[in-house]
Order: C-alpha cells, then structure tokens, then sequence
C-alpha cells in the first residue's frame, strides 16, 4: 500500500539529522582538544 499524499519518513529523517549532528559536534571537540593538547605541548617545549 502507498503512503498517503503527504506523508513521509519525516521522523527518520529527524532522527538522522540529530544523529549525524552529534557525530559533527563530536568531530569539532575532539579537533579542538587535540589543538589545545598540541598548544601546550608545544608552550612547554619552548619553555625548555
């Protein structure tokens, strides 16, 4: 049977959105902490 006139995977595609946000998110702070780790190991190899 056929969808009626109108309706589609609305919810799936919601639950993908918010799903592939997160792993977004998740890629930009660890690529911030791992800049932030960089920093002060480089601060303190100058320091030396």
């Amino acid at each position: 049977m056929p969808k009626p006139k109108g309706q589609k995977n609305g919810n799936n595609k919601a639950k993908h959105s918010k799903l592939i946000a997160q792993k977004k998110n998740k890629l930009k702070s660890e690529a911030a902490t791992r800049k932030e780790r960089l920093k002060a190991i480089i601060k303190k190899a100058k320091e030396e």
